[in-house]
């Protein structure tokens, strides 16, 4: 708000203690989970803080060396912390841990014979680490044995490790008798909360359902008619057609593309010190936009993107979505000394990008030795890296739907002229003819050429990476159809890759209905990634999107209209005693929205979006189109969009960070757009005051207020226009009731999703 300085601090304190207020009404168990999610973070952080100055080197040095994966000495494994727990379950539980138990009592040969006597400073830090979680950063040492039981006879081509292993034929729900299991994915989150001792949530409000499902499909905001229709309707259908109705609407692909949009480091500038504009890469952004809204086949999909313009088709976005190899970083500034190596860092991007957005491995840490951790050798490395020697990008001259005229286009094919570099003129090639193996990564120590192939990891039933090869068609000479052999592979669910990639991405799914994943760390399914919560739901799901042919909004579906799904988020004491972190669902963890979905339901509830689909962006931050529009430059972010944890777009993003900080309230409360949303808020609302009240609650908070919300507004109301009138302002009435808008806004309510 914008006064004269001399009345700033009484028209501040009011606006803040109103907020204040407003909050405080609302608040109960629910709301409190941010801070209490907050303590446990710090708690996490202290102890893994803990782990690495005092338990780690104490764990290295005295334990390890009995207890490991192949000792495992007294019957538990110190290497992982999986392992370590599994050893014992009151390993890590006070007060009758048995680690601590063993400590005090000297029952421990290592500590005996080395440590006569335990300094208390350092038992103190080891009940202290229990106490915080005991969290490992990472195992002790590197896990060997992965790769060791890679070749051994009796795995006979199927990797013992989880997320290398067939689709599960066993994974279907259980059979249970239960009022509150609305469909199978509530049998399998049903199971294991038995087994803890936990009842699940009962189902959110309807008030609170409606607002979730449409800011999880459409990144929005419900509108006060959308939400009187929906709580009105007493069919019990209704919610499955709320879903099925949100699934259709054009706002589903624009939510939807943006999260694809973190996985493929998408940007329209190169990047580096002259961040150079790539003017036709948005056209790439809007593919997703069709593929999404059309439920492309995630197979198809994927395949499009890596060689779509391998297809025998005359439609345009085949070749447009294979933009998606061209999205990342690469410098405009070389020396010929730096031409091979660069070609080698675009390679890798590539293909570390495809690691971790289809398959959730990090391919690219073989590039200089064999992966520490996963069975990923650099031979491999370079074999995979060659499937794309010719790639270059390339820009074509389009005809494009709707409107029938021709545009310029970014994609990467071979055979074609390269996009201009300013090393042109200097001999760069932009690309090589052949790709070799590296000695450590060093361009100048080649050691023979690199032909196609995939991971012997992800190959089954004996077959080897030939068995993939697409021969071009008759006559065709332009490309090689490497990369659609490796789509093949990828997309082949019985003996090549397909299975991890179908887990992978209905993860993805469940990650942003939930907020976390089964699997928490959703680019990294290899052994430092986590263990899924919930194996076989994981499986299942993933059959599932097979058996709908690959379609993504049946599943969509399937998760929504579960209960656990419409759980409320109602918080109970005992209940987080048992399961803090709500890693098995008993309840819904409110959540907050990220930048788009923020700056989007600021511009909706004013009643200003522009609703505009596709076509070029812009830098300008007060744009009025959805926040998916803005041209992603770089050097160059929008500031707003910043204050909110937008990704910098230089690698794929698996899920982004949430940060609460001074600036972002700071942006409700000073920044000229949103006073300028806010006065266009107030002239939607009725003129009579309990009216406007009820209705600006609708709009911003997806509810009705409270008869005590009511009553604190019309008071802040009577209490502004007189502070206003006093000041000798113009129309007083109205910029009281902007305030009462610019409060509404500035509540955590409007941006967590409950």
């Amino acid at each position: 708000m914008y006064y004269p300085r001399r009345h700033l601090p009484l028209f501040l304190l009011t606006f803040i203690l109103f907020v204040a207020h407003l909050s405080d009404a609302t608040a109960s168990t629910e709301t409190r989970s941010p801070q209490i999610q907050s303590k446990h973070a710090s708690d996490m952080q202290k102890g893994m803080r803990l782990f690495k100055e005092t338990i780690r080197p104490l764990l290295q040095t005295h334990c390890h060396t009995c207890h490991n994966e192949d000792s495992k000495s007294a019957h538990f494994d110190a290497s992982t912390y999986d392992r370590f727990v599994t050893g014992s379950k009151t390993l890590l539980k006070l007060p009758t841990s048995l680690l601590m138990q063993r400590l005090y009592h000297k029952q421990i040969p290592s500590i005996a014979h080395k440590l006569s006597v335990i300094p208390k400073p350092t038992m103190a830090r080891i009940i202290e680490w229990i106490k915080l979680g005991s969290p490992f950063d990472r195992p002790l040492v590197p896990n060997t044995s992965i790769v060791k039981e890679l070749s051994a006879p009796e795995n006979k081509g199927v990797h013992p490790f989880w997320s290398f292993r067939p689709l599960d034929p066993k994974a279907v729900p259980p059979l249970l008798e239960s009022p509150w299991s609305q469909n199978d994915i509530d049998r399998f989150i049903q199971v294991p909360l038995e087994k803890i001792g936990i009842s699940p949530n009962p189902p959110a409000d309807r008030h609170t359902l409606i607002r979730r499902a449409t800011f999880d499909l459409w990144g929005l905001p419900p509108t006060p008619e959308q939400i009187h229709s929906f709580v009105e309707n007493q069919d019990p259908l209704s919610y499955e057609q709320l879903v099925e109705q949100l699934l259709e609407s054009s706002h589903y692909g624009e939510r939807w593309a943006r999260h694809w949009m973190d996985l493929v480091r998408f940007a329209e500038s190169t990047g580096f010190e002259h961040d150079s504009d790539r003017p036709n890469a948005f056209h790439y952004r809007d593919f997703l936009i069709r593929a999404f809204n059309r439920d492309m086949p995630y197979d198809q999909f994927l395949t499009w993107q890596l060689a779509g313009d391998e297809l025998p088709s005359n439609r345009p976005d085949p070749l447009i979505a294979t933009g998606f190899l061209g999205c990342g970083v690469f410098p405009t500034q070389l020396t010929e000394s730096e031409f091979e190596s660069a070609r080698y860092d675009e390679l890798d991007d590539m293909i570390t990008t495809i690691g971790v957005a289809f398959l959730g491995l990090s391919i690219g840490c073989a590039r200089c030795h064999d992966h520490k951790y996963d069975p990923i050798s650099t031979h491999e490395y370079y074999r995979f890296a060659s499937c794309f020697t010719t790639t270059i990008r390339s820009e074509l001259d389009l005809i494009l739907p709707p409107s029938g005229e021709l545009h310029k286009v970014q994609i990467s094919s071979e055979g074609l002229p390269p996009i201009k570099h300013p090393a042109d003129g200097r001999g760069y090639p932009h690309f090589y003819p052949q790709t070799h193996f590296l000695i450590r990564g060093d361009v100048s120590q080649k050691k023979g050429i690199a032909y196609p192939g995939f991971l012997k990891v992800l190959m089954r039933d004996g077959k080897q990476s030939d068995h993939w090869t697409q021969s071009p068609p008759p006559n065709w000479t332009r490309t090689a159809f490497h990369r659609t052999s490796l789509a093949k592979w990828l997309t082949d669910i019985e003996s090549g890759a397909g299975h991890l990639v179908a887990r992978v991405i209905v993860n993805r799914l469940w990650q942003h209905h939930f907020g976390r994943g089964i699997v928490t760390t959703p680019n990294d399914f290899g052994s430092q990634g986590a263990r899924p919560t919930h194996p076989l739901l994981l499986d299942w799901l993933a059959q599932q999107l097979i058996h709908y042919n690959w379609r993504l909004k049946p599943i969509h579906k399937l998760i929504m209209l579960s209960n656990t799904y419409r759980q409320s988020s109602g918080f109970d004491q005992i209940r987080e005693s048992k399961d803090p972190e709500n890693r098995f669902f008993w309840r819904r963890t409110p959540r907050r929205l990220e930048a788009e979905a923020i700056r989007d339901a600021m511009l909706l509830v004013s009643g200003l979006m522009d609703k505009t689909m596709y076509g070029s962006g812009t830098l300008d931050p007060s744009m009025l189109r959805r926040s998916i529009y803005f041209t992603v430059k770089r050097s160059e972010l929008i500031p707003m969009m910043k204050i909110f944890d937008w990704p910098e777009h230089l690698v794929s993003i698996g899920s982004r960070t949430i940060t609460t900080t001074a600036p972002q309230a700071l942006v409700f409360m000073n920044h000229p757009e949103g006073r300028r949303l806010c006065r266009n808020f107030e002239q939607r609302l009725p003129k009579e005051t309990v009216a406007a009240i009820h209705q600006g609650y609708l709009h911003a908070l997806g509810r009705p207020p409270t008869q005590s919300e009511v009553a604190s507004t019309e008071f802040f109301l009577s209490q502004q226009t007189t502070l206003y009138r006093t000041l000798q302002q113009s129309d007083p009435d109205t910029l009281a009731r902007i305030d009462f808008c610019q409060a509404l806004m500035s509540m955590n309510a409007f941006i967590y999703i409950d």
